[in-house]
């Protein structure tokens, strides 16, 4: 075992790689003022950014689902990685070298992450394979690819490559490079052979490296070159501990930029349509690998388009039987997006490669341009299956295409559908279709099933597509209750937020507070892990980490990490508003103490107890004293 990662180390991976570098390769932040940045939270589904990153302060919190932490702890949770792999991630990202306790310097692969090395496996794979692409064998893979209008720019701009028709090149290559036959076959590289031994997966085929949203290489599509290769046309890696083909789309970590920046995709259907669509200018195209288009793949465009009023997400798929039902497919999932879906409709049954080959890159970025809404297009193949001509034919054709409509949940688009409806059916009288429609979306909201928000008011996207109402929040982590609507919770809130965010405005006075002047339990650990972890006097470098190290558990870590990532509710965080809230939560704290009193002369006989009666009129003396000087000076009477 190479042993425990030397804290010095994991404190230099944490300072070099920047949390919203880090954030940002998996979704698209925006500024949410104060510092701070939000997006969409990538841990649960929702519909506005409640999830807030805090570059100052190294830290995330989501305050939907309540996830949080540093940057190694959103690592862990994304990429469902151990402690000591996130940190090696990192540390190979930031070019650090990492010691251990017991090992030294990793100079070798013991105590590695698994993880880590088939990420790295795959790494070298693709280095292989690229280079293979060069070599005489592989002429015939050149020559696909020169017949689809892709030359060695283009082949090494998406790092095709090429596999020997050997039965152990790669394997030879990667047990050179350290690994052994068990992470081979753990990475899909290879496979057991009738002997025994590994031999390599993929042999005399042309190979696409698949990368997740990172960038890292987590697996292989093969394509067919040879007659004699009794394989399927194409071959991809299977599912491993890094490669699940429902969870990644080809093309995204080079589309994923200008995803965010345009607010628009383009899903295609294989590996060479993203190749000709990027050639051609459509830098936003991506593609599904050997899968169908499914709910993880949306989850990963939703964080990139973060549901603005102007995303806008394009499938193309052939003119054909199979393409049109591709469509209706993707329809199916149409109302899990709060961007705008259409379909591209390649002619000629062409798809975007052959169109490209064809008729050049402008026939290409035309195809996008002509793009249809999703939702017409269903609404049309629907109406197309019925015989028009008779009454009995646009009956059913309106029964069948009517609940459709009513799913849209902004009325006054479901309004306009359903007049769009009565045109294509044919019907004259379209407020008898729009009643219809009307009629279903209530009976569904009535049900709370779709076709309607509940009542809740939606948001119309640029082309009038409604939002879906927000999905409740996940439940947030056990602990004692909140009250927000009270006075003495919001202000120990604040209070605190200001000791984890400006240690230095509330210095020394909150250092002097005691734990029980915080009435929220959750508030009263937080104040005891700042006094456990030094104080806020303290502050300075590593304040945060220290106060979070402190916790005692999950719950109170999660929301010390909330509270230093939430904004403080002034414009001007400074002294004075400092002040205020050590002064407000004194001063509260001085009248409970006040009624206490009270409550225990109420109950004390001055006779026969006098002594008692006597101390507790002079404590109570004092703390009136003490409110009146808070009330007239401020935080100069703490």
């Amino acid at each position: 075992m190479a042993g425990r990662i030397n804290d010095d180390d994991v404190k230099a991976v944490r300072d070099a790689v920047p949390i919203d570098a880090v954030v940002s390769e998996y979704l698209q932040l925006r500024n949410a003022g104060g510092g701070n940045l939000k997006g969409l939270c990538p841990f649960h589904d929702e519909k506005s950014p409640s999830f807030q990153v805090s570059p100052s302060k190294g830290l995330y919190h989501c305050f939907g689902c309540q996830a949080g932490g540093d940057t190694l702890d959103f690592i862990m949770k994304i990429d469902h990685l151990s402690f000591s792999e996130a940190v090696e991630r990192l540390a190979g990202q930031a070019g650090i070298t990492l010691r251990y306790e017991e090992g030294g310097y990793t100079a070798g692969t013991s105590g590695r992450g698994e993880r880590i090395r088939l990420v790295e496996a795959h790494k070298a794979a693709a280095q292989f394979y690229g280079e293979q692409l060069e070599s005489p064998e592989a002429e015939i893979g050149r020559k696909f690819l020169a017949e689809r209008g892709f030359d060695q720019a283009a082949a090494a701009h998406f790092g095709v490559g090429y596999s020997p028709a050997g039965w152990d090149h790669l394997t030879r290559f990667l047990r050179g490079r350290g690994f052994s036959d068990k992470e081979l076959i753990l990475s899909g590289l290879a496979q057991d052979s009738r002997s025994g031994k590994p031999i390599d997966r993929f042999r005399g085929r042309l190979m696409w490296p698949i990368r997740d949203i990172t960038g890292e290489v987590v697996g292989f599509g093969a394509r067919k070159l040879r007659e004699d290769d009794n394989g399927p046309k194409y071959l991809n890696t299977p599912e491993t501990a890094i490669y699940k083909k429902s969870q990644v789309l080809y093309g995204i970590d080079l589309a994923k930029k200008e995803i965010a920046k345009t607010s628009r995709a383009v899903v295609v259907e294989g590996y060479t349509d993203v190749m000709a669509c990027h050639l051609a200018g459509v830098t936003t195209a991506i593609a599904t690998c050997g899968t169908a288009f499914g709910g993880d793949h949306i989850k990963i465009l939703r964080r990139l388009l973060m549901d603005n009023a102007t995303a806008e997400v394009i499938f193309t798929f052939d003119g054909d039987a199979a393409g049109q039902k591709a469509a209706l497919r993707a329809f199916e999932d149409d109302q899990k997006f709060a961007a705008e879906t259409s379909i591209a409709i390649t002619p000629g049954g062409m798809d975007p490669c052959e169109l490209r080959l064809a008729e050049g890159d402008a026939a290409v970025a035309g195809l996008v341009d002509s793009r249809t809404p999703l939702f017409e297009f269903a609404l049309r193949h629907i109406v197309a299956r019925h015989n028009l001509e008779n009454p009995a034919g646009r009956a059913a054709a309106l029964d069948e295409a009517a609940p459709v409509v009513a799913n849209i949940k902004n009325i006054a688009i479901q309004h306009e559908s359903a007049v769009q409806l009565a045109g294509m059916l044919g019907v004259r009288d379209e407020q008898f279709v729009v009643k219809r429609v009307a009629q279903l979306a209530r009976w569904a909201r009535e049900r709370g099933g779709a076709g309607g928000s509940g009542g809740a008011p939606a948001r119309p996207s640029q082309r009038g597509r409604a939002y879906e109402p927000a999905a409740p929040a996940a439940a947030a982590a056990p602990g004692p209750a909140l009250n927000l609507r009270s006075p003495a919770h919001r202000t120990e809130r604040e209070l605190l937020k200001l000791a984890l965010q400006r240690p230095e405005l509330v210095s020394p006075a909150f250092d002097a507070y005691g734990v029980d002047e915080f009435t929220a339990p959750p508030y009263a650990a937080v104040r005891q892990a700042v006094q456990d972890a030094g104080g806020a006097a303290q502050g300075g470098e590593g304040y945060l980490a220290r106060v979070r190290e402190a916790a005692p558990n999950d719950t109170v870590r999660a929301m010390i990490t909330e509270l230093a990532v939430e904004a403080v509710h002034t414009k001007s965080v400074d002294e004075l508003y400092a002040g205020q809230q050590l002064v407000a939560v004194r001063l509260r704290a001085v009248e409970r103490r006040v009624n206490e009193l009270n409550s225990s002369i109420a109950r004390l006989n001055p006779l026969t107890q006098a002594e008692q009666h006597q101390a507790v009129n002079q404590e109570l003396w004092v703390l009136q004293q003490y409110a009146l000087r808070l009330r007239a000076q401020g935080a100069a009477g703490l």
